[in-house]
């Protein structure tokens, strides 16, 4: 039985999210410093900071589905806008997203002047690490999400699902605030592949959160054991081909004499 593509490529996307390299630690360790002392001398962002987290809610892998689904109440026409806001900490942004994390509290003051604002939710991989790896999402990042309302046979119609990424260094709250309210998310082309949250073939098997689980696991295996397991692959097969071929059955018999026709 052939191994599906989906686990065969496992190792291969856990090695490369430990493919960091030191510079951007040691940057990640100076912001953290130069963040920390901003952060207590700025009321704005201190402010921001309040407001967002009465309006933004928390996503994990136990409430997921039940937090990203339209309201009966509160969609209209029929589809409810989502943006989920996804951060990290020092082992999955290297201490780098404090920058992002002000600029997003910020843009949620702007949404929630809007006339029509969208749902928030934040995502932080530090504490969620098996979601972001089944939705293979990294710090920092905005997910755009359309979610439909059920139709009347109960049917679900497609989730429009984008992930937008931006520069952790250079982001603003007008960047984000203007996905929604310049509709920046259309710049975007909708992701329809196999990690999609909802209407991907992992999802709708059954096999996105353990596959989330096999990438989080591979991740936490050292790259030089990867390496071994690679070398000790590659020799075997070398083995076997040095190996001389087998004889031919039905061959001449014994004793050099050919065989009678």
């Amino acid at each position: 039985m052939r191994t599906p593509h989906i686990f065969l490529a496992l190792p291969a996307l856990s090695v490369a999210q430990q493919q960091f390299p030191l510079v951007d630690q040691v940057k990640g360790w100076f912001a953290k410093a130069s963040d920390s002392i901003t952060s207590v001398t700025n009321p704005v962002a201190a402010g921001a900071a309040k407001v967002a987290d009465s309006r933004v809610q928390p996503l994990t892998v136990a409430n997921y589905k039940d937090v990203l689904r339209p309201g009966a109440a509160t969609a209209s026409p029929g589809i409810e806008e989502w943006m989920v806001f996804v951060t990290g900490g020092n082992k999955t942004c290297y201490g780098q997203c404090a920058r992002a994390e002000t600029a997003f509290n910020e843009a949620v003051v702007l949404i929630s002047a809007s006339s029509s604002p969208p749902n928030l939710a934040l995502l932080d991989c530090e504490n969620e690490p098996v979601l972001c790896n089944a939705w293979v999402v990294g710090p920092p990042n905005v997910l755009h999400f359309l979610i439909p309302q059920p139709l009347a046979d109960q049917s679900t119609p497609a989730t429009t699902y984008r992930s937008i990424g931006f520069n952790r260094t250079t982001v603003t709250a007008t960047q984000i605030a203007a996905i929604h309210l310049e509709e920046k998310y259309k710049d975007k082309a909708p992701y329809e592949g196999i990690f999609h949250p909802f209407d991907g073939q992992l999802a709708q098997t059954g096999l996105m959160i353990p596959v989330g689980y096999a990438i989080w696991g591979f991740s936490k295996i050292p790259s030089w054991a990867f390496m071994i397991f690679i070398s000790f692959i590659s020799r075997n097969m070398m083995s076997r081909r040095m190996q001389p071929p087998a004889p031919q059955q039905g061959g001449a018999p014994a004793g050099g004499q050919p065989a009678a026709s």
